[in-house]
């Protein structure tokens, strides 16, 4: 039976599957696509034509829209325009249209790979996606609910089966559509940013790919439990700046490659970029935007905003891989193509004829391209197939007298279309954007070939159009129309933003948007006539119609001002120093909203209207008034605003003289405002804002202002062009300038609804088309009359160009303006007006010279005439002197002109100075500074000093990088890392939570209460330093168990002694051995070895630097003797003076200082050599060719010929004055001969001693320059032996580095892991003594319950019950703890999980309410607190249990971390291994080298044999110092072995004596362990902790809960007394109470009565009526007695039910009437068969109520 109901039950499931899926769509169901796409909207009951507008064709194109260009076969292409999908036929340039359906314009684009069908993505409120048949283009299916506001991407997968798409804000929903059977498959947000494209993977299925705004994202459609699902990963940069990912390409292995802003490519391998690619060099693959787009025949290739295309290896991209810093990988492309100048690639795709090449690419610049990528010889050059405005229409106007339109935009072109041919004409482009455009009316010219262009750099350029056919001019291409520039001229300084002719065409303006308006006069060529300024930039310029009778100009500001002048006369007005028109009269008005109190009248008449309304309802139905009209009439009413910055005017024009009508944007849009100038125009008109006198309400434009308004020729149908892109056309009645008509409209989108907003609409000269250009770039042309009627009226197939003048092919073209800085007219005027006042002030100045020269030169003749006259009657200076001042004045600007000089050369004497201390320090203190020699005096022995090099550059560099990095290592491990998991509680912080709170004293509390806290404290402090005792005690046992040691545990001394001599002990192997391992400080590296090089280095520039010193100081004691000689020998010629010529004893010749002895004297130079230089300079420069025809000689080596033999350079700094001081001649011829031989003999010897003395220290200097010489030939082979070591430790540094930084990774690995295992470790020693805390505090807990519970209690059993009963408690959390949270549920279920033990606690209870009711004769009191002990219990069975659930979790944590150990530890051995490895091959190739040891016979000594053997190959080479310590070291380690022999033997006799020792305290503590338990039997009666006890006798807790009791007690008692109080006096009311019911009873009781008097009497006459109508009614009286007995039995039983209750509850509250009231008689039976209820009252009834009278009041009474 299981079985089949089993069945039975899955067949029905089968049926309610089958009833809940969805019927499949049919394959060839189509929709009518005529009843979905949007129709134009028209006011109901109007009688305006639908196709009052028809599409006539589009001349735009969105460029900047992102992929807005497909292909649906060969010739055919497919783009968005506005609201429309325009499918171009690339061949003929044939257009076809298909509109919007929901009316809000066109998202994205999509086709099939098979090109077979096109889905069209929507905006709007729910869009839509459209999928169409190709080439049929029928409605094949729709999608709905794909996204809240629109799409921006779709995209079909590589079979088409599948689609996906995009949504934009503010949903951002990526969805994957079963799109045939119009199903959501998948949906997902793909992001909170902006989403540029999705795509399918065209390799798997399954994947896809999305990018946007700073993000890339790769989802995937997993298959889970509940289905397929999609999950997306977001791509990390990394170290790679984010950037926009415009677009990608997913390769083959499942790889992305993206580009980026900076144009290099991304290669994304997971969600992380493995690699950043660039060109060779690091230069950008692209300049700018960079794009994948196609892999094909090996080649990736790619397109940016640069304009090129090229091809990169795919293998080469596949397989590329970072190996730098900064991961880039430098590539090649292999081939490149420039698509054009000027161009930027936005998207690109594919022919779709098989094996093509051609491409067709968008370009943003407003093109669209086709491209060959076959990179052959043969390839062809891009060809542009079609030419746009690129970026919003900044003009447009039309021709009034042909089907011709000109446009501008920013790309800095102008074109000119036949929109009756539809074709474009001619297109101009200048240096800047254009920014209006005006069709100078026939006025100004009768042929119409003349236009007026603005441009952003404040340039008005005139363009006159002709047909060239009509010119005898050759040219290459056929053109029907060309644009030649008449007049450029520059009236403002900021770009143009209207321009408008007077409507005579004699004068034209132009506005800016630098606040100024300018005034030409219109003629062959157009002269300034001035300009005024006014409040904001310019926004329209409108004319007075003719049928004004003034002719005066309305200018519109985007600040909210409006301005009105009169038309300019250029004779009456000055414009000789400037073209302002300060003169010209104006008027001025400043806009102020109105908006918010129109709309709050609108609620004022609303709320009116309505209550009028109710108020008529409420008199119709004669309904008072209620309060929830006075509540609404309360409600707050819309309050004033008024924005700030104010609105912005969009659209003006005239109605009446003095009055015009506004359209204004933002706040103030949805209205049209007539307004006026103030009579009283004065200085604050424009501060003063002034309200519009009237306004026109526009429908549906709240949010839509109008943006461009355009009448028809009569005047009868205007033409508005909207901010959301729509066309607006309203009927007109005629002379209507109050727009009184403007009522109903008809309304169509046109252009795009987020962007597109119209700003240009005008009508053709015949009213028979409407042209629109908005801010998307499309342009429009629309048929007024039915295609039929118009193709009828249009007899022409073509527009008519104007016909050029006479002679244009031979006037000169004029001159244009292409520098943006050129000065404007009013600048020029100004730089003008300037230069002439500056050129006067000049010829002021020169006048005013040539004066003063005057007066000089006759000054200078009359002193000539007063110098002629004679002496007496000459003019003294002072008497010439006209004014002292003039003197001073001169003086003064001497001293001015002086200091102005110096200050002017302070800097170049500066820069002089520290250029010649630069090259005497360069010269002087170089590195490598002169050698000095110096010779002996008496023999030819010289030494020299040694020439120091400099340090190698390379060495250099090396030891700073090895100082600054150092040789790479572990990296230091913090020692006080957080810990990841916060420890528990501790016992201080668990004991604060389980102890009561304390009490809080009351005020005014007695003595007897002040003793027993007295008492309490004293308890407390006892108890306190109890708990202390015992807290101290087990600290001492932690520490002396903590020091204890393991069993196993060895001496930490020994431990750490044997690691160091392992470490240290090395390996006694000779170096030569093969299995030789280095120890680890003498294990040689590269930078070691460059550093041992440097020191060598430094040691023997420092022993030079030594001897250089001392040979210096040689010197300058050569210096010394010298001029001491010198000195001497003029001593001696003065003594030689006195004696005869025989007895002169002639001295050695004295010795001389040569040049190489002093060379830095050579540096030295005096100023006459100086001056020298600048003679022989000023000279060369005067005479420079023939100097360079003759010879080649230099100015310095021309000044060395001229100083050579002339200069004796006194290279010895000495002089005369400073010899030593002797007799003077005279003293000298006063002494006598003797005297004078001696003292010439004294002289003599003194300086040949002086000599000897010299020559003997120069010897010895030369000993030791020689012995330096020797030991430096030495060094020099240790550099050789070390640079040799280094070349070689080079080869193998790097595979050696990399074996290090993997062990010090491993080692890092270990160091973190022991860390972390620390860390755990502690963590669970921390939990286990918490568990330990918490175990104890349970067992306290335990013995205070049986310490309470006391001996032969009668309810034991039943209190321990209750005591153990386990409850269902929720859990208690901690705000913030999300752990606890999740845990919640874990420790929920642990409470489920009991034993059958504590499940025989619930059988011995009859329920909850049994166990939680005290029971008789038990203890209130004791109950309470068992029931608290309870409470303690449960909250530390929940505590321990959450920490041993912690305690669990760190133990698998612990063990997880010691397995990772163990492998780490295993590769840590195997990276040592390897690099040990390579020290040994290392060590092996070093001793390969040969080092130079030079020896002599007595170095060598033969221990063996003692002669010295022919090869000394097997020798090895000690010092002797090293050979002695290897002799000593032997009878040290002899010595140490029997040492540690001796502590061996000691410490075994220890070992014995601590075992015995052990034994005997084991004994001892046995018997003091025995005698406590005999203690305790006889004390206590059995086993008890001594520390609970100590805790239990003084109860904190329970003590201060009994002071409380007694503080409540008092506080009761007189609560107690007040209550009684009040119980008596509701006593006395209650008998006042109870006497006034008695008084009623009995007059209740007299009505009784009367009622029964009564109804005897209606009992008599019912009797004589009843008789007759007895034998009728009997039968139904019975049954009516029997249904009425029922409901009495039942009424009766329900009143005794309620009568025990108010039995019950009538002594706690409630009151009885007393027995001593008497009560009613009972009435007698009436002849009607009626049933009496009786209601018990203190046990009696009491009849005479009839069941109908008888309620549930009457029964509780």
């Amino acid at each position: 039976m299981a079985d089949d109901s089993s069945l039975q039950a899955g067949k029905e499931d089968a049926e309610l599957q089958d009833e809940e899926e969805p019927p499949c769509l049919p394959v060839d169901m189509c929709y009518n696509y005529e009843e979905l796409h949007s129709k134009p909207f028209i006011t109901p009951e109007s009688d305006i034509p639908e196709n009052l507008l028809f599409l006539s064709h589009s001349y735009g194109y969105d460029s900047g829209r992102r992929a807005n260009l497909q292909l649906l076969d060969d010739k055919t292409l497919v783009f968005i325009a506005g609201q429309l999908l325009i499918l171009l036929d690339v061949c003929t340039k044939q257009q076809r249209y298909l509109r919007s359906c929901s009316g809000g314009g066109i998202g994205a684009i999509g086709v099939s790979h098979k090109k077979d069908y096109l889905v069209v993505a929507e905006k709007g409120k729910k869009p839509i996606l459209i999928v169409f048949k190709y080439p049929s283009l029928q409605a094949y299916r729709i999608l709905r609910d794909g996204t809240d506001l629109a799409f921006s991407s779709v995209n079909f997968n590589s079979d088409g089966s599948l689609l996906a798409s995009l949504g934009s804000a503010p949903d951002y929903m990526l969805t994957v559509w079963n799109w045939k059977q119009e199903e959501v498959m998948l949906r997902c947000k793909a992001i909170s940013q902006e989403v540029y494209r999705v795509s399918f993977s065209p390799y798997n299925p399954g994947l896809l790919t999305s990018s946007g705004s700073g993000h890339i994202k790769f989802w995937k459609m997993a298959s889970t439990f509940t289905g397929l699902k999609l999950e997306g990963l977001i791509g990390h940069f990394g170290k790679t700046a984010a950037t926009d990912i415009e677009g990608y390409i997913e390769l083959p292995d499942g790889k992305v490659l993206s580009g980026s802003n900076w144009g290099n490519l991304l290669l994304w391998d997971g969600n992380a970029i493995k690699v950043e690619i660039c060109s060779k060099g690091g230069h950008c693959c692209h300049a700018g935007v960079v794009q994948p787009f196609a892999l094909e025949d090996g080649q990736l290739m790619t397109f940016g905003s640069d304009g090129m295309i090229r091809g990169w290896d795919f293998e080469t991209i596949d397989a590329a891989d970072s190996s730098s810093e900064n991961s880039k990988f430098e590539l090649e492309p292999i081939n490149e193509m420039a698509v054009g100048r000027h161009v930027c690639i936005f998207s690109i795709v594919k022919s779709a004829q098989a094996d093509s090449t051609v491409w067709f690419a968008q370009d943003s610049n407003g093109a669209i391209w086709k491209v060959d990528l076959s990179f052959t010889y043969a390839t062809p050059d891009p060809v542009c197939l079609f030419s746009f405005h690129a970026g919003p229409i900044n003009g447009l106007d039309v021709s009034k007298n042909s089907h011709l339109m000109a446009t501008t935009a920013s790309d800095r072109s102008v074109r000119v279309f036949d929109f009756l041919a539809k074709t474009e004409l001619t297109c101009s482009c200048f240096t800047q954007g254009g920014t209006a455009l005006h069709w100078a009316p026939p006025s100004v010219t009768q042929t119409g070939n003349l236009l007026v262009t603005g441009f952003e750099d404040g340039v008005v350029r005139l363009l006159e159009l002709y047909d060239p056919t009509g010119l005898q001019i050759v040219t290459r291409h056929k053109v029907e129309a060309q644009l030649r520039l008449k007049q450029a001229f520059k009236p403002h300084n900021a770009p143009i933003t209207t321009v408008a002719y007077e409507r005579n065409g004699t004068v034209l303006a132009t506005g800016s948007s630098d606040c100024t308006v300018f005034f030409f006069t219109v003629g062959e060529k157009y002269e300034p006539i001035g300009f005024i300024c006014v409040p904001g930039p310019v926004q329209l310029l409108e004319w007075s119609p003719p049928s004004h009778p003034e002719n005066n100009l309305l200018i519109l500001c985007r600040s909210g001002h409006v301005v009105e002048v009169p038309c300019p006369d250029p004779q009456a007005l000055e414009t000789a120093n400037s073209f302002q028109l300060l003169e010209l009269p104006r008027k001025t008005f400043r806009f102020k909203s109105i908006k918010s109190r129109i709309k709050r009248e609108e609620e004022i008449a609303r709320r009116q209207a309505l209550k009028e309304q109710r108020q008529k309802e409420r008199k119709e139905k004669e309904i008072p008034d209620d309060e929830e009209e006075e509540e609404e009439e309360e409600e707050e009413l819309p309050r004033i605003y008024i924005p700030e910055p104010p609105s912005p005017l969009y659209w003006g024009f005239f109605s009446e003289p003095g009055k015009f009508w506004l359209s204004v944007g933002g706040f103030d849009a949805g209205y049209l405002y007539h307004c006026k100038f103030s009579e009283d125009q004065d200085e604050t008109c424009e501060k003063r804002p002034v309200e519009p006198f009237d306004f026109l309400a526009i429908h549906n434009a709240d949010r839509d202002p109008i943006r461009s308004l355009t009448f028809s020729s009569n005047r009868q149908l205007m033409l508005c062009g909207m901010h959301s892109g729509s066309v607006r056309a309203y009927p007109l009645d005629p002379d209507d300038g109050a727009l009184t008509s403007m009522q109903a409209y008809w309304e169509l989108s046109v252009h795009d609804s987020n962007y597109g907003h119209l700003r240009h609409i005008c009508c053709s000269h015949d009213d028979q088309f409407v042209l629109t250009a908005g801010d998307d770039g499309n342009i429009f042309s629309f048929g007024l009359l039915p295609h039929e009627e118009l193709q009828k009226s249009l007899k022409k197939k073509k527009a008519k160009v104007p016909s050029p003048r006479v002679g244009l092919e031979n006037e000169v073209l004029a001159k244009d303006i292409d520098d943006p800085a050129a000065y404007s007219i009013e600048t020029a005027k100004q730089k003008l007006e300037k230069d002439r006042q500056r050129r006067e002030a000049d010829e002021k100045i020169l006048a005013k010279r040539k004066r003063l020269a005057a007066l000089q030169s006759t000054f200078k003749i009359l002193l000539s005439d007063n110098l002629s006259l004679p002496e007496k009657i000459q003019l003294t200076p002072a008497e010439l002197l006209l004014d002292q001042r003039f003197e001073e004045q001169a003086e003064r600007e001497k001293i001015r002109r002086l200091d102005e000089i110096q200050y002017q050369m302070s800097w170049r004497e500066e820069h002089s100075h520290l250029s010649l201390k630069k090259l005497q320090d360069w010269f002087s203190s170089s590195s490598e500074p002169n050698i000095v020699t110096v010779f002996a005096i008496r023999s030819d022995h010289s030494i020299s000093t040694y020439r120091i090099p400099s340090i190698s550059s390379t060495l250099l560099k090396e030891e700073s990088g090895s100082s600054h990095g150092g040789v790479k290592g572990t990296a230091p491990v913090d020692e006080h890392d957080v810990s990841r998991d916060q420890p528990e509680k501790d016992s201080s912080e668990t004991d604060e939570e389980d102890a009561p709170p304390p009490s809080v004293p009351r005020a005014g509390v007695q003595p007897a209460a002040d003793r027993q806290v007295e008492r309490l404290q004293k308890a407390a402090e006892k108890a306190e330093q109890a708990r202390a005792k015992i807290a101290k005690r087990k600290q001492e046992w932690d520490k002396l168990y903590a020091e204890k040691p393991h069993k196993d545990c060895e001496d930490p001394r020994d431990v750490q002694a044997i690691c160091e001599a392992r470490e240290t002990i090395g390996d006694l192997k000779l170096k030569t051995d093969k299995t030789f391992t280095v120890p680890k400080h003498l294990r040689m590296s590269a930078d070691r070895k460059k550093v041992e090089m440097i020191n060598l280095e430094d040691n023997i520039r420092e022993k030079q630097t030594e001897m250089n010193r001392e040979i210096v100081a040689l010197r300058d004691f050569k210096l010394l003797l010298l001029s001491k000689l010198a000195a001497q020998s003029k001593q001696l010629q003065k003594v030689q003076s006195c004696l005869p010529s025989e007895l002169h004893r002639h001295p050695a010749a004295p010795p001389a200082i040569r040049c190489e002895e002093v060379p830095e004297k050579s540096l030295q130079c005096t100023r006459a050599l100086l001056e020298r230089y600048g003679v022989l300079r000023e000279k060369r420069s005067k005479d420079k060719e023939e100097e360079d025809e003759e010879s080649g000689m230099s100015v310095l080596d021309e000044l060395e010929k001229e100083m050579e033999g002339t200069e004796e350079i006194d290279v010895l700094g000495l002089s005369a004055e400073e010899e030593a001081e002797g007799l003077n001649e005279e003293e000298l011829r006063n002494m006598d001969r003797d005297t004078l031989l001696d003292m010439q003999d004294f002289l003599l010897e003194q300086m040949k001693s002086s000599v000897d003395q010299f020559d003997k220290e120069h010897l010895m200097c030369l000993e030791k320059v020689q012995m330096l010489d020797c030991k430096l030939k030495l060094g020099n082979l240790r550099q050789l032996t070390l640079y040799q070591e280094l070349l070689l430790l080079k080869e193998v540094d790097k595979s050696e580095r990399i074996l290090q930084d993997k062990l010090d990774k491993r080692l890092r690995e270990q160091n973190e892991l022991l860390s972390e295992l620390e860390k755990h470790r502690k963590a669970l020693e921390l939990k286990r003594k918490d568990i330990a805390k918490r175990q104890e505090k349970e067992k306290s807990n335990t013995a205070a319950f049986h310490a309470l519970l006391g001996d032969d209690n009668n309810f034991e059993e039943y209190l321990t019950k209750v005591y153990k009963k386990k409850i269902k408690r929720s859990k208690k959390k901690d705000q913030g703890s999300d752990e606890e949270d999740e845990d919640s549920n874990d420790d929920f279920d642990d409470y489920e999980n009991w034993d059958d033990d504590d499940d025989d606690d619930w059988d011995g209870l009859d329920g909850d309410g049994a166990v939680e009711e005290c029971p008789q004769g038990c203890d209130q009191k004791l109950f309470d607190d068992i029931l608290e002990l309870r409470e303690r219990r449960l909250d530390l069975e929940e505590l321990l249990a959450e920490e041993k659930k912690n305690a669990e979790q760190l133990e698998k944590e612990c063990d997880a971390l010691v397995k990772k150990m163990k492998s780490v530890k295993i590769s840590l051995k195997a990276a040592e291994d390897d690099l040990e490895e390579v020290n040994r091959e290392k060590q092996q190739k070093m001793n390969q080298l040969d080092v130079v040891v030079p020896l002599r016979l007595h170095q060598i000594e033969i221990d063996i044999s003692g002669q010295v053997p022919s090869d000394l190959s097997p020798a090895l080479v000690l010092t002797r110092m090293e050979l002695q310590r290897l002799q000593e070291r032997v009878k040290e380690l002899e010595v140490e072995k029997n040492q540690q022999t001796e502590v061996y033997r000691q410490a075994r006799q220890q070992h014995i004596r601590l075992i015995k020792e052990r034994k005997d305290m084991s004994n001892e503590i046995e018997s003091l362990e025995k005698l406590c338990h005999q203690l305790m039997m006889t004390r206590f009666g059995r086993e008890v902790d001594m520390e609970v006890l100590q805790t239990l006798c003084v109860n904190k807790s329970v003590a201060e809960m009994k002071q409380e009791k007694i503080l409540r007690d008092l506080a009761n008692a007189k609560d107690i007394q007040q209550w009684d109080r009040k119980v008596q006096k509701s006593r006395d009311a209650l008998v006042v109470m109870t006497r006034s019911n008695s008084e009623r009873l009995l007059c209740l009781n007299s009505l009784f009565e009367q009622k029964k008097e009564l109804e005897m009497k209606l009992y008599t006459r019912q009797k004589k009526i009843g008789k007759q109508l007895q034998a009728c009614s009997r039968r139904a009286d019975r049954d009516q007695i029997w249904s009425l007995q029922e409901l009495v039995k039942k009424q009766a039983e329900q009143i005794e039910k309620l009568s025990d209750e108010i039995s019950q509850l009538g002594p706690t509250g409630g009151h009885m009437l007393s027995t001593g009231h008497a009560h009613l008689p009972p009435l007698p039976p009436l002849s009607n068969p009626t049933v009496h209820k009786r209601t018990r009252k203190r046990g009696k009834l009491v009849p005479g109520f009839k069941e109908d009278d008888t309620t549930e009041s009457d029964i509780t009474d």
